[in-house]
């Protein structure tokens, strides 16, 4: 694994659900090692979860990997077949609760300094501290890292019309949104994790006519608008991606004239930028770190960039969150090595 894969100066909260060892069915360490869920295989989750196994010291030896979709990882979370899921939500996430609702004994834990500072060293993701009571059950602070994600355009699809429609939007109809995160969805925040890359020429007429100074370079659209059917990548329908991306959709559809957007569960954000190199997807939702390496041909894209990518906003700060069962037993990630 590359020593600084999976950079993020996206905010995002990562997930860690530690869940209870259910009988034999759960390991939480020993000979076979623990199951650990670690996202779709073309998802930053799947990415970032080997920075955190190199931080805590953790080899193949030490768990099972599962590469699931948190929807899935949750289940298995519940019925104790697997004892940790890694997963890319924002905060608080709904996910978790309903864990809490389901096993009445959910915990969040901290990752170590020594974790969160080789975390740092090695990506784009930063330091935070989850405040006491961001959920009912939790009755401490929470030590972390966070990032951002954001959506991108294809430019071969999406015209400059189309684009700045799609912005004015998001931003202005982001109250109509019910998604927990779509309060984030606003003109202070449009273009936190744009830093590095080609926005969209709508998008930049639009923060431009609203006040905002954008110094990104401006891309170029080969699109004619013709296009009026247009897919946008979510994630697993357990994530956070793949509802809050539903309803914008939704409320794009009913407000932006001519244009009919369909939401799609996929493994979020390095497929969604790899299908949009491809051209079968218009918009897709993505960590700011992996939408670089895509637009600069690095890491997953070295061999192969995504020209024809361009930063329409930003979307909701997401946290890395490390959740157990009381019953588990396990403390943190220390416990499985």
């Amino acid at each position: 694994m590359k020593k600084k894969f999976w950079r993020l100066a996206v905010l995002s909260v990562i997930m860690l659900v530690l869940s209870a060892c259910g009988g034999e069915e759960g390991s939480g360490g020993g000979e076979s090692g623990a199951n650990i869920a670690i996202g779709p295989p073309a998802s930053a989750t799947n990415g970032l979860s080997k920075i955190i196994f190199e931080a805590y010291g953790l080899e193949d030896g030490d768990y099972k990997e599962f590469q699931e979709g948190f929807g899935d990882a949750a289940d298995g979370v519940q019925d104790g077949n697997i004892d940790v899921s890694i997963g890319i939500l924002g905060l608080p996430a709904g996910s978790i609760e309903n864990l809490q609702s389901a096993t009445g004994d959910v915990k969040l834990i901290s990752l170590s300094d020594e974790a969160v500072a080789h975390i740092e060293k090695n990506t784009q993701y930063k330091a935070m501290t989850i405040p006491a009571g961001t959920y009912d059950f939790q009755k401490e602070e929470i030590q972390t890292v966070t990032a951002y994600a954001i959506l991108m355009a294809n430019t071969d699809t999406i015209d400059e019309e189309t684009g700045y429609q799609l912005t004015k939007t998001m931003i202005e109809k982001a109250s109509e949104n019910t998604h927990a995160q779509a309060k984030e969805m606003t003109l202070e925040n449009a273009l936190k994790g744009s830093e590095g890359l080609p926005i969209h020429p709508g998008a930049k007429r639009y923060y431009e006519e609203q006040g905002l100074t954008v110094e990104n370079p401006v891309a170029e659209v080969k699109a004619d608008g013709s296009k009026k059917e247009l897919v946008l990548g979510t994630g697993s329908q357990g994530g956070t991606y793949y509802p809050l991306g539903g309803e914008m959709a939704t409320i794009w559809n009913r407000s932006v004239d001519g244009i009919n957007i369909t939401n799609t569960e996929t493994g979020a954000s390095i497929e969604n930028m790899a299908t949009i190199r491809d051209g079968n997807m218009d918009l897709g939702m993505t960590v700011h770190e992996t939408a670089l390496f895509a637009v600069n041909g690095e890491q997953d894209f070295e061999d192969n960039s995504v020209p024809n990518a361009a930063f329409i906003g930003h979307i909701y700060p997401e946290v890395v969150q490390i959740v157990t069962r009381e019953a588990s037993g396990i403390s943190g990630f220390e416990d499985l090595n």
